[in-house]
């Protein structure tokens, strides 16, 4: 298929043919029963994700996956934390070991590549599925799981192209599943609080606000030369629907986001949480901005990525708040309204009213969806049919500029945004271009039947 069809196409909202759509056991079980929860992807990340589902005393593990059976992430071997398939296993084990009495000692499937995650089989008994893979197979495994009638909690940035956000969100809808995108700032308090004091007007009428965010990636943050993958996984099978490059680890553990094929770069990997509590505070959690446009963006001098290591993008909203995301700024959120200043980051807030930080301050009675943990938040959902805090749509709709930023950047040009139908104005080139499915050229179809 050529390269602008490829995932933008098969991944269209409704599509049975790549996933068809299976009888299973409905995601909410009864109030006796653990949820029986699946784990793709078994990295950093999803090593952070078994801590907070082992903490859960009505879930049960019984699925892991991995392509890698070991290894250290971004480190040499041997050296520092170990992750993959073996190590998670034996995280389980010790659990499982240490609660034996509770008889919470039952171990997951051997099951060690991403191929027998994506088995129907593989997954059949599942409650729900947790996907912490890097950013690129996000969509496929997501839309397995929801056809398949599962739960889904997958990490941020919820997909890796604007199509295939459209495309899980809208299924998710028509399933009417139960999806937890893992922002998991909005689950802190100190978040809970800056947003609860916008909502109630404390600020008065926000005109700017601003999104400080990480610089990305401006050399090579690992070995660039290309080499043979290592054993022990499937380099081929990693790059999935993604064009296979060539090997090194400055572009796999860790370091993969730098590129298009893989991430977003850094803009990408953080816009899913300081951006979307932007957009949470200001009730733009299902429309988005009228006007986008990238600025001073510095795009790495090293061949081995191609994402920006400087960035802005300025995006006016409809109301006329104007929102700058930028890694020039402080990282967190800025607001600027009438009444004063607020801004927030993981583990601080501050504001030009200093009454409004006090704890015991009533910030008013719009208050935001309480959540006793971002994993408990999304168990409860899954148990009882609870809504979620942070939905497949709003995290879509919070990473919209940053794929923006991205086709205006390319063609040096602001752009005019219809956030109701999702279209870029008076513009199909650029339109396509922002639906199309980025740099790949395999598309899922393809993939997963010659694998």
């Amino acid at each position: 298929m050529k390269r602008r069809q490829a995932l933008s196409t098969i991944l269209a909202a409704g599509s049975t043919s790549l996933f068809p759509a299976r009888s299973t056991r409905a995601a909410k079980v009864s109030a006796n029963d653990r949820i029986q929860v699946g784990v793709i992807g078994l990295g950093s990340r999803g090593f952070n994700l078994l801590d907070d589902l082992l903490a859960q005393q009505d879930v049960q593990i019984s699925m892991i996956s991995d392509l890698y059976n070991e290894h250290y992430r971004d480190r040499q071997w041997g050296k520092g934390p170990r992750y993959g398939y073996q190590p998670a296993r034996e995280k389980i084990q010790q659990h499982a070991d240490k609660h034996r009495k509770s008889g919470r000692a039952q171990l997951p499937a051997t099951l060690t590549t991403t191929q027998a995650a994506w088995d129907p089989a593989s997954i059949e008994n599942l409650d729900a599925v947790v996907i912490a893979t890097p950013d690129h197979w996000h969509a496929l495994l997501t839309l397995f799981a929801l056809k398949n009638g599962k739960a889904v909690y997958c990490e941020k940035p919820v997909t890796h192209t604007f199509a295939e956000g459209q495309a899980v969100y809208r299924e998710v809808a028509s399933q009417k599943a139960v999806f937890q995108t893992g922002s998991q700032q909005r689950s802190e308090d100190v978040f809970q609080r800056a947003v609860n004091l916008i909502r109630n007007g404390h600020l008065g009428k926000v005109t700017r606000f601003e999104v400080g965010l990480p610089p990305g990636y401006d050399q090579a943050q690992d070995d660039p030369t290309v080499s043979e993958p290592p054993e022990g996984g499937s380099y081929n099978v990693w790059c999935g629907p993604a064009v296979p490059l060539p090997y090194m680890r400055a572009r796999h553990h860790r370091w993969w986001r730098g590129h298009r094929n893989f991430g977003g770069g850094v803009l990408m990997d953080w816009i899913g949480h300081h951006n979307d509590i932007a957009h949470w505070a200001l009730g733009y959690e299902t429309s988005g901005p009228v006007r986008v446009e990238a600025k001073n963006w510095v795009i790495a001098e090293t061949p081995v990525y191609n994402t920006p290591f400087h960035y802005e993008i300025e995006s006016t909203y409809e109301d006329g708040t104007v929102g700058l995301i930028s890694d020039r700024f402080p990282v967190g959120t800025r607001f600027e309204g009438e009444n004063g200043w607020l801004f927030v980051t993981r583990g601080k807030i501050d504001a030009s009213d200093k009454r409004w930080l006090a704890k015991d301050f009533q910030s008013g009675e719009k208050d935001v969806l309480a959540s006793p943990g971002h994993m408990r938040n999304f168990v409860d959902a899954v148990r009882f049919g609870k809504p979620t805090i942070a939905p497949a749509e709003q995290a879509h709709r919070s990473i919209t500029p940053g794929h923006l930023g991205y086709v205006s950047h390319a063609l040096q040009k602001p752009l005019q945004w219809d956030p109701a139908r999702e279209v870029i104005v008076n513009d199909p080139a650029a339109d396509e271009l922002l639906k199309a499915s980025a740099d790949r050229e395999r598309s899922a179809w393809d993939f997963l039947l010659k694998r």
